[in-house]
């Protein structure tokens, strides 16, 4: 027992000793044992996104109250049929839905025109691109191209039959900037087959039904006049009760060249 102790109260100290040493600095350097720290690399840089128009980025209908575009009664007030009728959409057709929001209005196009035909659902949010594709997936839709845009192109393909863009005007119009909505309605004219229909459906004025505020609700006219500047014509319109109009617009026809 006394060897064992005495053998404790030598190698004690030594231990000691050696963690001493181990946390002496090193002549004109840093502790043997701490090593400097590590140089962080630079922090990555996200890719630049072009931002929304300031005025018009608070326009967007947020995504997280999608569930206001499903309510229960919409078919009655909204009457889909009787707006694809006016728009000639058939079995068949291909056709897009501009502002396409949760797909309330794709799916029962994709209906209509069933597996012979095509239906682009456009947005320019990415949210409800990924609702859109969704909503085609549980209800078995072959039919469905999603399709994001921007501000001023839709960028759907050509050779469409019809074009829809239902109570999603008043989004896409910003009275700061008259031009964006023109050159927007040009290209979307530019998609059009010859005898193409672009239907656009939004709220009367007013606050009556569901739908935006009577301050975000586009006059007719308006409407009218930016169509008119992007080449387009007006053929009919119909009121969409109670409390919708739509106009439906063609391609302007290129004017005649006299005969000298």
């Amino acid at each position: 027992m006394k060897r064992l102790l005495l053998a404790v109260l030598v190698v004690a100290p030594v231990t000691l000793v050696a963690q001493e040493r181990t946390l002496q600095p090193r002549p004109g350097g840093a502790p043997a044992s701490v090593r400097p720290p590590a140089p962080q690399p630079p922090p990555q840089q996200q890719p630049r996104q072009t931002p929304l128009l300031k005025s018009q980025s608070g326009r967007l209908f947020p995504p997280s109250a999608l569930g206001l575009l499903e309510a229960p009664d919409r078919d009655e007030w909204n009457k889909p049929d009787l707006i694809m009728d006016a728009l000639g959409i058939a079995d068949g057709s291909i056709v897009a839905d501009l502002g396409a929001g949760s797909g309330w209005f794709t799916v029962r196009l994709a209906r209509r025109v069933g597996p012979n035909g095509l239906v682009y659902g456009q947005d320019i949010q990415p949210e409800m691109i990924e609702v859109i594709n969704r909503q085609a997936q549980l209800e078995g839709l072959k039919n469905v191209r999603t399709v994001r845009g921007t501000q001023t192109d839709p960028k759907i393909p050509g050779g469409l039959d019809a074009v829809l863009i239902m109570n999603a005007f008043h989004e896409m119009d910003d009275p700061a900037h008259p031009n964006v909505i023109v050159t927007f309605l040009q290209n979307v004219a530019r998609t059009l087959k010859p005898q193409g229909r672009l239907g656009i459906a939004d709220f009367l004025p007013g606050d009556g039904g569901p739908g935006p505020s009577a301050a975000e609700r586009v006059d007719e006219q308006r409407v009218m006049r930016a169509a008119e500047a992007a080449g387009l014509s007006l053929q009919t319109r119909e009121m969409v009760p109670p409390f919708q109009y739509l106009l439906v617009f063609t391609r302007a026809a290129a004017p005649s060249k006299r005969s000298s």
